[in-house]
Parts: C-alpha cells; sequence; structure tokens
C-alpha cells in the first residue's frame, strides 16, 4: 500500500550494496533447494519489515497477511480437488533495509523451503527481493509496493495488488483542482528520496500540472533529516497546496513542522500513510482536513464469493480482530493472498511446491481473473506495469470530523471537500 528504506543511502550506493549481496550470495548458495519434505500445509513466507524505520508500514501488512491466512485456516485451510490444505506463514524482517530483504528471501528461499513469498511494505525492500525470487523462481506477491521501478523491471516472478503511485497519488490533486472553488492556482511539494517517495512527488507533480496548477516549489529531501528548512522553503512560496510524498512517519513530522512554522496551506495532501492508524495517532486532531488517496475503502459495493462477500464484511471482521478500521494496504495485502488461494485452486496444486507447480502458479497468477472483497485483482502482462493490479480507480480522501471520506473526483465523492483549510489558530 509505500514504503521504502533506501534512506540515508543515495539510490546508486544502495543500488550498489543490493547487488553486491546478491553476488556474493549467488557465489555461496547453490540455484537449487532440493526437494521439500513432503507435508500437509503451504510455506508462505513473508518478508517486511518488522524493525526499523518503516516498522509501522511493516505492521500494516503483516495485519492484511495474517487476516487471510487466519481466515484461510479457520475455514480448515485452501480447498483444493475436495481436500483442505492450512497455510503457515514464515515472517522474515527485512529490519527496513533493502540489503536485508535480499537476505532474508534468500534464507526463506534456502532453509526454510517455501512455497511462494508474500512481499514487502517498502518499494526499495521489494525492489531488492524481485532478483533473488527471479534467481530461485518462486512466485512473489507484494500487497503494498507501489514504485512504478518494479513494474518497469519486468520481474517474471513479482506480482503486485497495488496499482503503481505513478496513479493512485493524483487522485486528491485531480479533487482539489476539479472539485473545490476556488480552485487552488499554487503547489509546494516535498518529498523523500526512496524509489516510491520520490514517485509520489512527481505524481502530484504531474497532476499538478495537467490540472493547471503552478508548482512552485519541489524538493526531495533524504529520509530521517531536519524537515523544518524544507517545510520553512515551502511556506515562504506561499502555496494554496503543500503536498508530501512519503511514508507515514515522515509525514508526521512535516505536518508538526507546519503547525510550528504557523504555515497555513488552503490544502494539505500526503501520500502514503494519511489512511493508517499510526497517521491519526500520532497527529491527533492536527490530522483533521489533510487530503490522501486510497484505491479501497469498506464503503465500496465490491461484491465477492472468496473469503469475504463485500468491503464492509472485511472491514467489520479486521476490526474485530486487530480494533482499528484496515486501510486499502492491509486490504491489498489480504487481497494478495487471496490471489494466491485462487491460483493454486486453478491448477489443483498440494504442497510441497516442486518447479513445474511454482511455474504453473506463476501462469495462473498472469492469467487470474476474480473479483475480491478488494475489487478486481487481474495483472497486467505486457506494458509498463507489467505484473501490478492496475485496474483499480484512485480515490481521494480527507479526514473530516475525525474520519477518512471519499472526496472525488468528481462522481467517486460521498462527500464534499473541505477547503480551504483553516488556519492553526482557527481550528
Amino acid at each position: 500500500m509505500r514504503e521504502d528504506c533506501l534512506s540515508r543511502l543515495n539510490w546508486g550506493r544502495g543500488l550498489f550494496l543490493i547487488l553486491l549481496v546478491v553476488s556474493l550470495l549467488s557465489l555461496t548458495v547453490s540455484p537449487t533447494t532440493g526437494a521439500a519434505p513432503a507435508r500437509d500445509f503451504f510455506k508462505v513466507g513473508v518478508v517486511t519489515s518488522l524493525s526499523g524505520e518503516l516498522a509501522f508500514g511493516g505492521n500494516v501488512t503483516k495485519r492484511g497477511y495474517d487476516m487471510w491466512a487466519d481466515t484461510v485456516n479457520q475455514l480448515g485451510g485452501i480447498e483444493i480437488a475436495g481436500k483442505r490444505y492450512r497455510v503457515q506463514l514464515i515472517y522474515a524482517d527485512d529490519q527496513s533495509t533493502p540489503a536485508t530483504a535480499a537476505v532474508a528471501g534468500e534464507r526463506l528461499i534456502t532453509q526454510e523451503q517455501v512455497d511462494f513469498i508474500l512481499g514487502p511494505y517498502a518499494s526499495g525492500t521489494t525492489l531488492a527481493l524481485a532478483p533473488i525470487t527471479e534467481k530461485y523462481k518462486v512466485p512473489h506477491i507484494t500487497g503494498s509496493a507501489e514504485s512504478p521501478l518494479i513494474w518497469q523491471r519486468k520481474f517474471k516472478y513479482t506480482f503486485g495488488t497495488i496499482p503503481p503511485v505513478s496513479i493512485n497519488a493524483q487522485a486528491p490533486i485531480q479533487t482539489l483542482a476539479q472539485d473545490v472553488s476556488p480552485k487552488p492556482q499554487t503547489i509546494a511539494i516535498l518529498g523523500i528520496d526512496d524509489p516510491f517517495s520520490k514517485f509520489a512527488a512527481e505524481a502530484f507533480r504531474t497532476a499538478a500540472q495537467k490540472f493547471g496548477i503552478k508548482v512552485v516549489r519541489y524538493e526531495i529531501v533524504p529520509e530521517g533529516s531536519d524537515y523544518t528548512p524544507a517545510v520553512s522553503a515551502a511556506k515562504a512560496q506561499n502555496p494554496d497546496i503543500f503536498a508530501i510524498g512519503s511514508h507515514e512517519k515522515a509525514a508526521i513530522e512535516m505536518i508538526k513542522a507546519a503547525k510550528e512554522l504557523k504555515f497555513n496551506p488552503k490544502a494539505f495532501v500526503q501520500h502514503y500513510g494519511m489512511t493508517t492508524p499510526d497517521f491519526r495517532k500520532g497527529l491527533g486532531k492536527d490530522a483533521e482536513y489533510v487530503f490522501g488517496a486510497s484505491v479501497w475503502t469498506a464503503n465500496l459495493n465490491y461484491k465477492a464469493t472468496i473469503l469475504f462477500t463485500t468491503p464492509k464484511e472485511y472491514a467489520e471482521k479486521f476490526k474485530a480482530k486487530f480494533g482499528t478500521e484496515p486501510d486499502y494496504t492491509e486490504a491489498a495485502s489480504t487481497a494478495a493472498g487471496i490471489a494466491f488461494q485462487e491460483a493454486l485452486r486453478q491448477i489443483k496444486a498440494t504442497p510441497p511446491l516442486d518447479q513445474a507447480e511454482k511455474d504453473a502458479l506463476v501462469a495462473a497468477l498472469e492469467k487470474l481473473n476474480i473479483m475480491t472483497f478488494y475489487g478486481p485483482v487481474k495483472f497486467a502482462t505486457s506494458g509498463d506495469y507489467y505484473h501490478s493490479n492496475a485496474g483499480l480507480q484512485p480515490i481521494a480522501l480527507q479526514y473530516q470530523g475525525g474520519k477518512l471520506v471519499e472526496v472525488g473526483p468528481g462522481k467517486l465523492a460521498l462527500a464534499k471537500p473541505r477547503y480551504p483549510t483553516p488556519p492553526w489558530d482557527r481550528r
């Protein structure tokens, strides 16, 4: 749903380290894993950020994956040819770093001998894991990563249930350009230097230019730095919109800095993080009026037959289990498990999977076309969004009365956008 930690390293150094790790692993580990021991359950590897800078997001994906596995197992497992097979999730912490994600994936494949992998929260860690799953020919779906870089590299064994951020992040800008009056004229954009957040910032810029909003400042800063100078520089341009391309932790810090600086744009826009409980908890009432983007909410009218019949049913069961409302990344992570589940059923594969079955699973994923509580899951098989689920409609959200509501674009709105945002001292 995002993500992404090549922080404190520039992209070139980070990529070099990833390639070095992969090269060293290829010298020390056989490219074949051998036959897995007989078992009557699927072993599912999960690589995500359970510690480090992106632990908040990593736990978002964990809740989504756990929701799938626990629900399947409560039913006795995945039904294949009249028999049910339970699933066992085996977690590996990528510690919010790409190099660790590569090592974690290697261990899950060669030592744990997992049948397939549910992937990381962050795009940077996903970009590090994908060459590993490619090398060992292991199917891999991320329920979170949104960077277009993943899909542009056309990994055969990697899929994703969330459309690229270059599509998603444009929704709130379109809404502000078309659905409020008077239309905002200027925008300042501040992004974090990682594979996801930079693309979020670029999507804001592209949308602003498309809809005739002047970009008065565009800046990319290192993750974990002092954001106050950059926020102050944005304030100096007096923009109507202040857009933040980042994860929730950096966004919380930037909005707090804006309040300290008495920076009063007419709209705050953020992607990704504003849909998470951590964002609401971190900002409290200061989350009010913030705009963001999503590809799923509990109010959508999808009807499905797999595990959860509607978005509302999923949201109710999720809240009963975890005590919080699900966001779209949690829903997408659950949908990633459902995609594997349905593909396995279609090819009638039973555990443990041999290589022929893993390749058949990839082929089945490429042909998959199902309706879930999350919406349609159909992976692209060509173009710039190869193996991404690019068929969902982005939605603009805004905090109103402490709750997220759908405010656009256009007919997707269930409430009118509240604009302009009142100054800090008048809220």
